[in-house]
């Protein structure tokens, strides 16, 4: 079989934990190109990866005039995303790409005519459809057995400066736009398509650092054409050190607490002689977002998240940024 030359547009973290499940995957992927602005991001994981093999960029261009590529990671902040998958498409290399896939609609949906008009492979960075208790919930829901959803509520908690551009809500969005839209994209994939959103926003802990206009603290209702309602709550000034998201799902016949991707107790409440179900798995969901892509790649099936679910989800946090700012119902 022959390997898949991957390359990665953006060096940080994110990338970074890409690259150590990659590298875990020998038989399928061979690591040719890193590319970040910084050359010794780029650099520092050609190193650790491929002992300094892989050809290291600094242009974005260059990277796709040199590479030869099969498959791309997309590892960009917010404000970086320029031409990049309609470069990639043009070329027939796949992608995956982490969240939010743009800063404006216009931008994400462009994203996804040119992936699909191409017929490449996409995979949006949203892991936690991949965990064994939100794939649990989901199947649930499929079958009918969880009957029709009244309400979910899904909670993103954290306390820390982050990086200068993230403070920036014109270079990261806001909160809800760059983090808590993990929640949102969850809520959608359970619960199906929203029709309006309605949202409060403050900037209450941060407003004497400097540079810091992003909100931190929010709550956002979400109405779903089912009937069911969303909420989700979010802030940066909870526990320093913690990162907290967790899910509450009441449904007709059961009721869910997901303490994280992984983790949940869902009660069936209309049958008291069954036995709570008890999720507790350590399976690395990001890993699976990876394979559920190779798997697309070489069969020619669908992937869980293409770039068109991306922009679905981007398009309900962009709502709710609005309606923050207007103090209006924002209709979908």
């Amino acid at each position: 079989m022959t390997r898949l030359r991957t390359g990665f547009l953006g060096c940080g973290s994110y990338a970074q934990r890409h690259a150590q499940i990659l590298a875990t995957l020998p038989n399928e992927i061979e690591l040719v190109a890193f590319c970040d602005r910084n050359e010794w991001k780029a650099q520092a994981l050609a190193d650790e990866f491929t002992q300094g093999q892989a050809r290291v960029f600094t242009a974005q261009q260059d990277l796709f005039d040199g590479a030869d590529l099969d498959l791309l990671f997309i590892c960009l902040p917010p404000y970086g995303h320029s031409d990049e998958v309609e470069q990639a498409a043009a070329r027939g290399i796949h992608l995956l790409i982490e969240k939010p896939i743009a800063l404006t609609s216009e931008h994400g949906w462009r994203m996804v005519e040119a992936a699909e008009q191409a017929g490449i492979k996409t995979q949006v960075g949203f892991m936690n459809r991949f965990g064994a208790a939100v794939e649990q919930l989901k199947a649930l829901l499929d079958s009918g057995e969880a009957g029709l959803v009244g309400l979910m509520a899904a909670r993103y908690f954290c306390n820390a400066l982050h990086a200068h551009w993230w403070r920036t809500r014109e270079k990261s969005g806001g909160q809800i736009v760059e983090q808590a839209i993990h929640m949102f994209d969850v809520m959608r994939y359970l619960l199906g398509d929203p029709v309006s959103v309605y949202s409060r926003q403050e900037n209450l802990f941060h407003r004497e650092v400097e540079g810091y206009t992003a909100e931190d603290v929010s709550a956002t209702i979400v109405s779903f054409a089912s009937g069911a309602i969303g909420v989700v709550y979010a802030t940066n000034g909870a526990i320093p050190g913690q990162w907290i998201s967790d899910y509450r799902l009441v449904a007709q016949n059961l009721t869910a607490e997901v303490a994280n991707a992984n983790t949940a107790t869902i009660v069936f409440t209309t049958d008291p002689e069954r036995e709570p179900l008890q999720i507790a798995s350590e399976k690395d969901f990001r890993r699976d977002q990876i394979l559920d892509l190779l798997n697309a790649i070489r069969t020619g099936g669908p992937t869980r998240t293409p770039l068109r679910e991306g922009a679905k989800s981007l398009d309900l946090v962009l709502a709710a940024a609005r309606s923050g700012e207007s103090h209006q119902e924002v209709i979908l």
